[in-house]
């Protein structure tokens, strides 16, 4: 039977659990569990982390801890009984293991690793804490370090802070709000700014010396110098080295290591060295022989130095190599390292090139337990202490120290009868009273252990040597008295013996009779001459001699006038003797009573380091002689004393406070003293209003604090002896004291009067005395003292008065007082606190101080305290403050930000302090004190005010940007206390101001504040991880809930003032609907609906509320761009606007359900059209999808919502897109889009987007700038010409002619590029979206798309995939069916298509150059196809062209590419299927249309090598593949297929004629190819003309039919316009040289052939040539046709395309060389030519021709053989014929790029079309000749194949080798020729401008502009780029009036109508 639980409810799972079993609940191992109930063995309960699922577990698999239960029953909770910072810990780890996954998957590998060995760290420690082993310190700082790991890694995972006390985690609700403020603010600033350490040492380890020439042993001493005052800061560290450089002792690291302890900040400069002098151990002169002899002596070996300050930016963990120097002159050596920092190189050199010195140096900060703690491997491995010299920066009382630093500096000896100079030694010892050495007391320094003396090193024959060298003499204060130190001098002899001899000694005593010691400073001391056997044992008969030359009696000259001296400089640093008489006679007080007054004056005088040493003894003679003779000595001794109190101030002394202070306690015995402390005190308080100088005054009263302790010891001392006699009188005492101060305080001075700051000193140090007087007095006494002396303070004083801030400063301290603490004494002295509070605040004066107080007062306001104690407190402030409160915050947020840094966070940190403080006050409110404060307004305007700003102060409170991003605790706290406030207010709002007391800023500012509350970040807990949700959850529930519900209860109440409100909430309260909260939405949504009925009473209509929800769907996608978070929410609308039942159930029985439902449907596709907005943008480069995606939102909101506004910014959102993607062409679409709402008119626009404010003409002429700049740019030249001219026309209606000269000049570059520059022609590829997966616009639709130049099907593939990247490539041509449509995932479909231009009247007309027709082919195309072969019927395995059908798609867009974006949806599919003759038909007109292509190359020597013909040759006539023409025979001309396809006579007829046409084709190919071939591959010629021959006899041909012989063969660009003699023999070789005519520049050829039929080869080249024959009288021309594969076109440029003809055969001998240079290159077109265009029909009255005479040179530019170089106008040939007579020979009028324009007949925007040119069509020069017509019978000749296809080019998509098919794009079932076809090239008919209606935004295309409209001026984004040469910049347009719209043409209206007409808006933009 399952029983609930009593002890077993919380585990840790110790192994993985299945739960196979029923109801079992899977385990993993180090899951927490809560257990409800037990039953044999099992538990059943759930795991913490998912509370929801429950289930049955094993109990063995869980070990049990104890917990506490909080709310026992159905909700209770569990909290394990175990250290705060153990279940931190686990928490956390358990957060940050989800985490550390995730980064490994973002590829954050550094951070990654980092958190894993923190991560391991932590679990060590862990371990620790929990085995429960570590002693209470180690335990702290175990937990020290885990919660530093904590914090780190929180603030590495963004986490947020947590606030800590005693590295235990803070429960918010435990403490106040300030508090809480104070504990995140220290967390965040020890975060931020680490204290910088006062205290620094530096860490020496002596590494080795290495060099090359050692052998000695070294000795090698560091020490800190100052260059600045030529002084050392240290003692000597000292180090033995052996004869290999390394130290003799490597065990022992603390004589290689040292620490130079106690360096202050000032030591850290760049003149601060560390100083290395290094003394070798050998013989005298480092070159002598071994056995020279047996003495070593101390001698120089060299010197290193380095700075301190480079230090501080080496990289500690780095050994350092130190160069040794050595001085040239021994003599020197004393000053070597001097020489060395002030570089004087004429003293030193480097010892050797190879010698250095590795030493490891690190700069350590902080105290020294500091680095105890941080660096314990160097301390417990061993390092010595090397001692700064004196004391450091703080002298710390308990520091023992006595140590004697004596420097040897120099010594003056005679020659003592040698003849040269002495070498001179000198020995240290130490020697006691009695005369005995001093073991172990001399010392060369740290490192090394003390000796018993102490050898110089010794100066080679030097009588003047200078060592300083530094020896230290540590000897114990008891034996310093009587000792001494001796001096030994002794001449080094370098003779065989080498034997020291002593010649004198010197001596200096440490202590004098008087007890100083020997004063700092250098003494002179006498050398006293001995010999060797002079007995120096007996001390007492020296020692009666005089030592130093200083101290000699004035008789003594003798022994003055030697020249023998031995200079020492001694330094004691001791912390028992002194060298201060001044000191000792005070001290020393009783022996000479008549000299108390003097030492008590000069006290003053004596160094404070002097006085620290003996504190205790001085205070003790101080208090001493008071007691002894008050009377006299009193003032002396009270002024003494503030002396020394005063001296503690200092930082250097501070630490010696708890020394006084102990003094105090435990040894003052000062019983009678406060009696005359008393009366000295208030003698000199009584004494400050007359008093002129207040300087020794202000002493005094600094030493407040310590008077009183000793006031108020002395009394206890005596209360304690006397049994507490003479109380009264001694509380008398006490409070004349406080009346005399009340009085001085009281005293109103004007401005900074001396007085004022005596006031100030005073102020500072009386809360000190405040636990003083406690000691005496009850609390109400004392607290009624501080309130009496506060409240005495003048009430205002001028506003620069040092006393105000003082008066804060105190009141500060004393908030922060023991006495305050006290709740008896709080509520006595909180009226004076919160009036100079209040009066501050008011006056904005030290909001710092202001705020500090204010935590201060607010953090002691506890609930445990009693109730009516707290609630009175409240009371109080509540009336004081809480109004000044909230308007110090408002006028500190209002306040601009300062520049300066210090003070913006000056700021920052006071309003956060004032906000913790509102805070605080306001979570202790309770209903009685609201209540309270209401009735409190006398006025509904003073309630309305305060409310106002109350609401206020809470938005300012949500701000993002008021508490650091990861104060996530401190927020909460925030909402909770504002959201109970609010429901506390939401009563009063109800009572005041409703009904005919209606307020609506009130209402207003109230629901702005809901709104806004529940849409902060920190409140959306679904972005948070599940145990943070779920504490938040379990400490404050859902808030947003609570929120959300209160709006609904207030809505509720407004009745019919709702209106006041509609539209204006709409936005606000959808933003709150957008909140993925169920409950949230369930509550706002009858508000919705509520308004949606109020808005349909007032108005009928939702035109408001569609408008705003719109615009703030909009305005939220913009705000929260990249932002995860509003993702979510917008996803939460769909089902809000969409099948969320409530809404439209409500809405569904309504009586405006129709509009109601309408208005839903709409807002949920903008909705998708957004998300699919928000999910592109976030995307990081511009591509197809994000282009796309806003081309579908700007088509949204132009033809379903009609906002013209939110229409234009998408227009320029998509231009930047472009543009940031190099799209100019489609950004000159888009731009035109805008271009095209504007109109020509004085209109005056407002500022909008990035345009000035501008009249409507202006901004038009900027964007057709625009516009046109960006046309040239994307190389659509002819577009840019016709916005040219309406700009042209524009300036010439005007009479602007500078700006038209200018557009005419850039119109005629435009021109010139066209006939100049090269265009590529991009490949189109058809994409499919299928699948449910792609957004919105792309699902299950399909695209064509408009390549990138140079781009094919495989990089396309490509680009597609890598844009969506989870997509499956199909690999199929075919139809998907219903499953791919609706499958989860994303499949693509790609292939290229073949465009069908529609402006056929540019492509068939003769004589226009191949690159303006290369622009109609691939612009302005609705319309294109795709072929795929496939066999119908049987196959027939022999002969497969038998049932090899083409299945021709004709796909049609909704709009023509290129326009506002690189590809468009396909809007009609329609299906053809080619048979099988006709696919024969299209496969032989391309063969012969390519031979012809390739034959007429190497006619005109346009290619290098013959091998394209060769091949293509070999590929017809050997058709080793396919079979060739015979397949064809057998599937075509058999009787069988003749009997059972009737219908096809004329095809089978028309095949054979292009059978027959292709063999007379290869036969003059043949003939050709036999005058080029090369002799290597004559054999090669030889078996093509024999196969040929078999070819030509399969076929049944002997001699070509008649018709084929008559029939011309056309040129398929016209025929040739030079001189024409008639042809003999056109098939004869020799009439094979041809003069190219070619454009000025090469385009590369578009190759689009494959293997097809006939042949196996493709050729690359593809070009159109037009020859003239080298007789002059043989014309032959020929045209390629291109073709394509079914899923790839390959474009490539042959090098064989161009080739020079000689010079002499470029045309007639009459042309300049102008000319003839024009013709160097020719532009050839990739694209087929179709059939019209190859046999232009001759009736056709627009192809003019131009007679012009065979020799005629005076007009050179009629020739049609010559370019003109200056026009740059290329004309192209017309015909290619076999056979053409004389007479035929006629010029061509060359058709321009772009129609003409007609004379002005209005608005010049409605004839930007493509258009015929009429009869008066210019010539491309002037010229005087009439026009003349052809012959009607002109090319008659061409009749029977002018009708049939037979030379018509084509694009084919077929995908096998067989199925070679195309079509042309003029032929008949591609193009039907429409009866009532409009002759304009801008569309294809009427009928695809009526197909086109209102379900499509209309065309976005320069050639079906409608009507101009009004115009927009151009952001500064859209800049136009610097204008070219050949296109002037338009200078400003002239202020003149300009006229009114110009007409519309009547045919334009009716051929496109308009979907949705956009009204006028007065919104200007």
């Amino acid at each position: 039977m399952w029983l609930p639980t009593e002890q077993d409810k919380y585990g840790v799972v110790l192994a993985n659990f299945r739960g196979t079993v029923q109801n079992g609940l899977p385990l993993e191992i180090g899951d927490t569990v809560q257990i409800l109930e037990k039953c044999e063995g099992w538990y059943r309960g759930f795991v913490l982390k998912n509370p929801n699922a429950k289930g049955i577990f094993p109990c063995s698999y869980i070990h049990l801890k104890a917990a506490d239960i909080k709310n026992k029953g159905q909700f209770e909770t569990v909290v394990p009984k175990e250290d705060t910072v153990i279940t931190e810990m686990t928490s956390t780890l358990r957060d940050w293991g989800t985490m550390w996954k995730q980064l490994y998957v973002k590829n954050e590998g550094d951070l990654f690793h980092r958190l894993w060995h923190v991560m391991n760290e932590i679990l060590d420690l862990r371990r620790q804490v929990l085995l429960g082993h570590l002693t209470h310190d180690r335990m702290k700082d175990v937990k020290q370090h885990i919660t530093a790991r904590l914090d780190w890694g929180n603030e590495q995972l963004c986490l947020d802070l947590v606030p800590r006390k005693d590295f235990s985690m803070v429960d918010p609700d435990d403490i106040s709000v300030t508090e809480l403020y104070r504990l995140m603010e220290h967390r965040h600033r020890k975060k931020e700014t680490p204290v910088p350490a006062s205290t620094h040492h530096l860490f020496v380890h002596m590494k080795s010396l290495m060099s090359s020439n050692l052998g000695e042993e070294l000795e090698v001493f560091f020490f800190i110098y100052d260059s600045r005052e030529n002084r050392p800061l240290s003692e000597r560290f000292f180090v033995k080295l052996n004869k290999n450089g390394v130290p003799k002792s490597p065990e022992k690291t603390e004589r290689q290591c040292t620490l130079f302890v106690d360096l202050g900040s000032g030591d850290l400069r760049k003149d601060v060295y560390i100083v290395v002098h290094i003394i070798r151990i050998g013989r005298m002169g480092a070159g002598e022989k071994k056995n020279t002899c047996s003495v070593q002596y101390r001698r120089p070996y060299g010197c290193a130095v380095v700075s301190i300050a480079d230090l501080l930016t080496a990289d500690s963990k780095d050994d350092h190599l130190l160069k040794v120097y050595a001085c040239n002159t021994e003599s020197d050596w004393n000053q070597i390292h001097e020489n060395i920092i002030k570089k004087v190189n004429s003293r030193y050199n480097l010892s050797g090139s190879n010698t250095g010195l590795a030493v490891a140096l690190q700069l350590l900060h902080g105290d020294i337990e500091q680095l105890r703690r941080e660096y314990m491997a160097i301390f417990t491995r061993g390092v010595s202490i090397t001692r700064k010299l004196g004391f450091s920066d703080v002298i710390m009382p308990g520091e023992m120290r006595n140590d004697l630093y004596i420097t040897l500096e120099k010594g003056e000896f005679d020659k003592g009868g040698k003849t040269v100079a002495r070498n001179v030694e000198v020995t240290v010892y130490a020697l006691d009273m009695d005369g005995q050495i001093l073991r172990g007391h001399v010392t060369a320094g740290s490192g090394e252990p003390g000796a018993d003396e102490y050898h110089t090193f010794v100066l080679y024959h030097n009588n003047s040597p200078r060592w300083a060298e530094q020896i230290k003499l540590p000897i114990p204060v008891d034996m310093f008295r009587g000792s001494h130190v001796r001096f030994e001098f002794r001449h080094c002899s370098t003779k065989d013996k080498g034997e020291k001899k002593l010649f004198g000694f010197s001596f200096v005593p440490l202590m004098q009779e008087d007890g100083r010691t020997l004063p700092d400073g250098t003494h002179e001391l006498i050398v006293h001459k001995c010999e060797e056997n002079a007995s120096l044992q007996d001390c007492a008969r020296y020692l009666k001699l005089p030592f130093s030359k200083a101290n000699l009696p004035g008789n003594n000259q003798a022994v003055k006038a030697t020249k023998e001296s031995f200079w020492i400089t001694s330094f004691l640093c001791s912390t028992k003797l002194t060298q201060n008489g001044d000191m000792l006679d005070l001290l020393k007080w009783r022996a000479h009573p008549e000299r108390i007054s003097d030492s008590l004056s000069k006290l003053k005088e004596i160094d404070g380091s002097e006085i620290v040493k003996f504190l205790q003894d001085t205070l003790d003679t101080l208090f001493g002689i008071l007691d002894e003779s008050a009377q006299r000595h009193g003032l002396k001794v009270f002024d003494c004393l503030v002396h020394i109190i005063n001296l503690l101030q200092d930082s250097k002394f501070e630490h010696f406070k708890p020394v006084m202070d102990t003094y105090i306690e435990s040894h003052f015995a000062g019983a009678l003293s406060y009696r005359d402390l008393i009366k000295v005190l208030k003698w000199y308080v009584d004494r400050i209003i007359e008093a002129e100088h207040q300087e020794h005054i202000q002493q005094v009263l600094k030493a407040t604090e310590y008077i009183f302790k000793y006031i108020v010891q002395s009394r206890r001392l005596f209360a304690l002896a006397t049994g507490n006699q003479n109380e009264e009188e001694f509380r008398c005492c006490m409070h004349e004291l406080f009346m005399s101060i009340r009085f001085f305080l009281s005293r109103k001075s004007q401005g900074t009067s001396p007085v004022t700051h005596t006031q100030a000193v005073f102020l500072r140090t009386f809360p000190a005395v405040y636990g003083e007087l406690l000691k005496l007095f009850t609390v109400r006494e004392v607290a009624t003292f501080v309130r009496e002396t506060l409240g005495s303070l003048p009430a205002t004083t001028q506003a620069d008065c040092p006393l105000e801030a003082v008066k804060l400063q105190c009141i500060a301290k004393t908030v922060e007082s023991q006495l305050y603490t006290n709740p008896e004494s709080r509520c006595i002295l909180l009226p004076v606190v919160l009036r100079l509070l209040q009066s501050h605040m008011q006056e904005q004066k030290d909001l710092v101080m202001c705020g500090h107080i204010l935590t201060s007062m607010l953090s002691l306001i506890r609930r445990e305290d009693t109730e009516a104690a707290v609630s009175e407190e409240v009371d109080l402030i509540v009336d004081s403050l809480l109004g000044v409160l909230l308007r110090t915050i408002l006028e500190i947020s209002n306040r601009p930000q300062s520049t300066g840094s210090a003070m913006r966070m000056q700021f920052q940190d006071v309003t956060g302090e004032f906000v913790a403080c509102l805070l605080a006050l306001l979570k202790q409110m309770k209903d009685k004190h609201y209540q309270q404060l209401l009735q409190s307004f006398t006025s509904k305007d003073e309630l309305r005010d305060f409310l106002l700003q109350l609401f206020t102060v809470f938005r300012i409170l949500i701000r993002p940007e008021m508490f650091p991003k990861d104060w996530t605790v401190m927020r909460l706290v925030t909402n909770n206390v504002i959201i109970t406030t609010v429901l506390y207010l939401s009563d009063a709002l109800r009572k005041n101001f409703l009904n005919d007391k209606f307020d609506y800023k009130v209402w207003d500012s109230y629901f702005y504040l809901s709104v806004i509350f529940i849409n902060q970040s920190c409140l959306q807990l679904e972005t948070f991880s599940p145990s943070k949700r779920k504490k938040i959850l379990e400490k404050y529930g859902d808030m947003r809930v609570m929120m959300g519900c209160e709006i609904f209860s207030m809505w509720q109440n407004l009745g019919e003032h709702k209106l006041n409100f509609i539209p204006a909430m709409i936005g606000p309260f959808l933003e709150v609907t957008l909140v993925p909260q169920p409950d949230l939405r369930n509550v706002m949504i009858p508000i919705f609906h509520d308004m949606m009925d109020w808005e349909q009473r007032r108005s009928g209509n939702f035109k408001q509320v569609e408008a705003k929800l719109i615009d703030k769907l909009d305005s939220l996608m913009s705000e929260g761009k990249g932002d995860e978070t509003y993702r979510e929410l917008f996803n939460s609308i769909i089902p809000l606007f969409g099948p969320y039942p409530s809404l439209l159930k409500k809405i569904e029985r309504e009586t405006w359900r129709e509009s109601g439902i309408s208005l839903i449907a709409t807002v949920t596709r903008l909705m998708e059209r957004l998300l699919d907005y928000r999910d592109c943008m976030k995307l990081g480069e511009v591509d197809g999808k994000k282009i796309g995606c806003t081309v579908s939102l700007l088509n949204f909101y132009k033809t379903e919502l009609n906002k013209e506004e939110m229409y234009i910014r998408y227009i320029h959102k998509l231009y930047d897109l472009h543009m940031k993607a190099q799209n100019f062409t489609e950004a000159s679409y888009t731009l035109l889009l805008y271009d095209e709402l504007l109109e020509w008119s004085e209109r005056p626009l407002r500022e909008f987007l990035n345009y000035p404010m501008q009249s409507e003409w202006q901004r038009k002429e900027y964007l057709h700038l625009t516009i046109i700049q960006n046309f040239d740019r994307g190389k659509c030249w002819e577009n840019g010409i016709l916005l040219c001219r309406e700009l042209a026309d524009q300036y010439e209606s005007y009479y602007d002619y500078r700006n038209l000269s200018k557009m005419r000049m850039m119109e005629a570059s435009l021109y010139d590029k066209i006939m100049d520059q090269q265009r590529l022609e991009p490949e189109f590829f058809r994409v499919g979206f299928y699948g449910k997966k792609f957004p919105f616009f792309l699902r299950n639709k399909e695209f064509v798309c408009r390549g990138h130049d140079y781009e094919r099907l495989e990089a396309f593939q490509q680009r597609m995939l890598s844009e969506f990247p989870h997509a499956i490539a199909m690999q199929h041509a075919n139809q998907p069916d219903q499953t791919i449509y609706q499958a989860e995932a994303q499949y693509l479909q790609i292939y290229a298509v073949t465009p069908i231009p529609d402006s056929q009247d540019v492509l068939q007309r003769d004589g226009v150059p191949d690159n303006i027709k290369s622009f109609y082919k691939v612009n302005n195309i609705w319309r294109f196809r795709y072929d795929r072969p496939f066999h119908k019927g049987t196959k027939d395995k022999e002969n497969e062209f038998k049932s090899l059908w083409v299945e021709r798609t004709t796909l049609t867009l909704v709009q023509s590419l290129p326009g506002i974006s690189r590809w468009f949806e396909v809007e009609k599919r329609e299906l053809v299927e080619v048979s099988p003759l006709e696919n024969a038909i299209e496969v032989i007109e391309n063969k012969n249309l390519q031979l012809r292509t390739l034959i007429t190359q190497c006619q005109t020597r346009q290619m290098q090598n013959i091998n394209p013909l060769t091949m293509c040759l070999n590929g017809v006539i050997d058709a080793a593949v396919n079979g060739g023409l015979a397949r064809y025979q057998e599937a075509f001309f058999v009787k069988d297929y003749i009997m059972n396809h009737p219908e096809d006579g004329d095809k089978i007829g028309r095949l054979r004629e292009l059978m027959f046409e292709q063999a007379q084709i290869l036969e003059f190919g043949l003939a050709v190819h036999e005058k080029f071939v090369p002799q290597d591959m004559r054999p090669l010629h030889k078996k093509l003309v024999d196969q040929f021959h078999l070819m030509k006899s399969s076929l049944g041909i002997q001699e070509f039919p008649a018709y084929v012989r008559a029939s011309p063969i056309h040129f398929p660009n016209g025929s040739p316009r030079t001189g024409r003699n008639s042809m003999p023999n056109i098939l004869s070789p020799e009439g094979g040289r041809v003069v190219p005519r070619r454009s000025p520049l090469s385009y590369p050829a578009v190759n689009r052939y494959s293997s097809s039929s006939l042949s196996s080869q493709a050729s690359n080249e593809v070009s159109n040539i037009t020859g003239q024959s080298e007789s002059s009288d043989e014309v032959f021309n020929m045209q390629p046709s291109p073709s394509t594969s079914s899923l790839s076109s390959n474009h490539s440029a042959s090098p064989n395309v161009t080739s020079s003809a000689p010079s002499s055969a470029r045309g007639s001998p009459q042309l300049s060389e102008k000319h003839k240079h024009g013709r160097e290159n020719s532009c050839l077109s990739p694209r087929e030519r179709p059939c019209s265009a190859i046999f232009p029909n001759p009736l056709d009255p627009t192809q003019r021709t131009i007679p012009h005479p065979a020799g005629d040179s005076s007009l050179p530019r009629s020739d049609p053989n010559i370019s003109n170089p200056d026009k740059v106008v290329r004309l192209a040939p017309s015909s290619w014929s076999l056979d053409i007579p004389l007479s035929d020979s006629v010029g061509k009028q060359v058709c321009p790029p772009v129609p003409p324009r007609p004379p002005y007949s209005g608005s010049p925007a409605k004839n930007i079309r493509s258009q015929s040119p009429g009869p008066a069509s210019r010539s491309p020069q002037k010229t005087c000749a009439p026009p003349f017509t052809p012959s009607p019978t002109e090319c008659q000749s061409a009749g029977l194949v002018a009708n049939s296809p037979v030379l018509s080019g084509s694009y084919s998509s077929g995908i096998s080798s067989l199925s070679r098919c195309s079509v042309s794009e003029a032929s008949g079932t591609e193009a039907p020729a429409s009866d009532h076809a409009l002759p304009t090239s801008a569309s294809s008919g009427s009928d695809e401008l009526f197909r086109r209606e209102n379900k499509t935004p209309p065309p976005y295309s320069v050639y079906e502009r409608n009507n101009p409209r009004r115009p927009v001026p151009l952001p500064h984004s859209l800049s136009i780029p610097p204008p070219s040469t050949d296109a002037p910049p338009i200078p400003p347009k002239p202020h003149q009036l300009r006229s009114g719209k110009p007409d519309v043409d009547p045919r334009r209206l009716e051929q496109v109508p308009r979907p949705r007409p956009l009204p006028r808006k007065v919104s200007q933009l």
